[in-house]
């Protein structure tokens, strides 16, 4: 009879099983012990460094810009037969000792579902540091407050009035576009499409599932399963610029854009792949008064985030982990600092980018 151990014992025997199975029966255990327990959850992977166009005109163009070991053991028959008679206790307790730990192929990886136990509290000194410590952005403004509007002056034929409620406008567009969670986590974006002008808000709303050309691309959202935010802290960085224009007999104000907004992610459920993923969102807006033309005008809008995959070009973002697969498009160019405000444009299609 099989005399199973207790307490530590039981962990440090799970442990020796394991490192002798390989990993196709692994992926077999895996698998029948998910059927048998119900439980588990999914994960997603991502691509190499750089990043993909995704600076989208309000209208119809697009502004070109930068983007960003288990080894089979030779088993005893005596060895065999104890595996395979722990096999199910295994699987069935510890499924977490069967994720493997190399680079993961496919975003289907099932999560431990059994509540890990609590930690004690740790002092000041033996918290870790956030995700944002020791980058370049750990010190800026967070979410909206990043989002800072000049003063506003009577320019371009508008009053001050004017100019007051077009930067206002043009400040909960940034939010909704790059802070709202329910766009982030992949949901529908109403809080960016209910501030549009009517003809841009239909053109968004019935492009958001355009295989050849999403109108996602406008604001940013990571793909469905692909990520989880690891804070609801979003760091900002930015300025906004004012000037006019003339068209057609048409004068009137443009506001320009240019931000840094930097997120920490994650696998879903798997906080140990945390990263920081940059987006250099860049754009134009424009406030006028005339009659037939809606106030604001979205002329340019959109960010390009890195690290993310450049080979899907679905208008989601999808991050890049450490052991994400390799990038189907090559990266090409002398890798830009991501931030940097000041990038200059480029024709590359997936930009080498610095890490984050």
């Amino acid at each position: 009879m099989y005399a199973m151990p207790h307490g530590d014992d039981l962990d440090e025997r799970f442990n020796e099983l394991v490192a002798q199975i390989d990993a196709e029966e692994r992926r077999r255990m895996r698998t029948a012990a998910k059927k048998g327990a119900r439980t588990g959850r999914r994960s997603r992977s991502g691509r190499t460094p750089g990043h993909a166009d995704r600076l989208s005109d309000g209208r119809t163009d697009h502004l070109a810009g930068p983007r960003p070991r288990i080894g089979r053991a030779w088993l005893t028959m005596a060895t065999i037969t104890a595996l395979i008679a722990a096999a199910g206790v295994v699987v069935t307790l510890r499924p977490d000792l069967l994720t493997p730990s190399g680079a993961i192929p496919a975003e289907t990886i099932p999560v431990a579902a059994a509540p890990l136990p609590e930690e004690p509290e740790k002092t000041a000194e033996e918290e870790p540091a956030g995700p944002f410590a020791g980058s370049p952005a750990e010190d800026w403004p967070e979410g909206v407050d990043g989002f800072v509007m000049p003063e506003a002056k009577a320019l371009g034929g508008l009053s001050k009035k004017d100019v007051a409620k077009g930067l206002e406008r043009t400040r909960e567009l940034l939010a909704a576009a790059y802070l709202d969670r329910k766009t982030l986590l992949g949901g529908k974006p109403d809080a960016f499409a209910k501030l549009l002008a009517d003809e841009q808000r239909d053109w968004f709303r019935d492009g958001l599932d355009d295989a050849d050309a999403s109108t996602r691309h406008l604001v940013n959202s990571f793909a469905p399963g692909t990520a989880e935010l690891a804070t609801d802290v979003i760091k900002v960085k930015g300025r906004v610029t004012l000037g006019t224009f003339k068209d057609g007999g048409v004068r009137g104000v443009t506001v320009k854009l240019n931000h840094l907004i930097v997120y920490a992610v994650h696998r879903p459920g798997q906080p140990q792949t945390t990263i920081r993923l940059v987006a250099h969102a860049t754009g134009e807006v424009r406030l006028q008064r005339a009659p037939g033309l809606p106030f604001l005008w979205l002329e340019r809008f959109g960010a390009s985030p890195t690290p993310a995959r450049c080979d899907v070009e679905d208008g989601y973002i999808h991050p890049v982990y450490r052991d994400s697969p390799p990038d189907e498009s090559p990266v090409t160019g002398t890798p830009v600092d991501p931030y940097e405000l000041d990038t200059p444009e480029t024709d590359a299609d997936c930009q080498a980018a610095q890490p984050t």
